[in-house]
């Protein structure tokens, strides 16, 4: 498939509860939004589009050279306001693919999104996303770190039963840090934003189980490392140290 038939959109919005402005903090000398656009345009799997309701964002990615499009205010996830993106950038509807990248991922690996789209080799997969083994052990407790509960289907791959805030599976084995990077067959991206929320959704507040409720596929693409999501002030100074040892990044 041709790379002008992906998308990459990055959806972004100021009102952030525990770090007020972060699309627009300064990472590596430049706004993190700015940070995470670069590092989607460098993996080179096609087009790339900031979506947010702030026309300050909106300013800023344009004079950094990105694209920007405007949507709606009072979209309830970042799922439905790709989805409005989608429509303002190409409604011909020549897209295929549409890969949703969080805009507080300024540390993220331009490999790492690209292979988030391998799982799509397979026309039985409606939506792919990635995950990393957990090898902390603080980690397999936390329910602020998603689990994915899968099953191998290939090297590096797994094909998505279930995501939990619990320690999952139970029994000897790896187990899955869930990323929330992904990238959706845009039929599929067009029925998920269309469903109600389901009920494993709202109990595990996981906006994911509402697809595989209702009988999508999501196979999972397995990487090395989770990248820093940034959430608060500590967050921001981690991701802004790790930032200053990628020298020529």
């Amino acid at each position: 498939m041709s790379a002008t038939a992906t998308l990459i959109l990055i959806p972004a919005r100021l009102a952030a509860s525990r770090l007020p402005g972060k699309p627009l903090a300064d990472v590596g000398g430049r706004p993190m939004i700015v940070e995470v656009a670069r590092r989607a345009m460098r993996a080179g799997i096609g087009r790339v589009a900031v979506a947010t309701d702030t026309q300050d964002i909106a300013d800023v990615v344009r004079a950094a050279g990105f694209e920007a499009v405007m949507t709606r205010p009072d979209h309830p996830s970042g799922s439905d306001r790709i989805f409005e993106a989608l429509g303002a950038l190409d409604p011909d509807g020549r897209i295929e693919r549409v890969v949703n990248v969080q805009g507080d991922l300024p540390t993220i690996d331009p490999q790492s999104i690209r292979r988030a789209l391998d799982p799509l080799d397979d026309p039985a997969v409606d939506i792919a996303t990635l995950a990393a083994e957990i090898h902390e052990t603080g980690e397999r407790e936390d329910p602020n770190v998603v689990k994915i509960v899968g099953s191998p289907i290939g090297e590096g791959l797994l094909r998505a039963l279930y995501f939990t805030r619990a320690t999952a599976p139970y029994g000897e084995g790896p187990l899955y840090h869930h990323i929330g990077l992904y990238a959706y067959r845009r039929q599929a991206l067009e029925r998920f934003v269309a469903l109600p929320p389901s009920v494993l959704e709202q109990r595990e507040k996981l906006e994911q189980l509402r697809a595989l409720e209702a009988g999508m596929r999501i196979d999972v693409a397995v990487v090395d490392t989770v990248p820093l999501g940034v959430d608060t002030q500590a967050h921001l100074e981690r991701a802004r140290a790790i930032l200053a040892t990628e020298e020529g990044f």
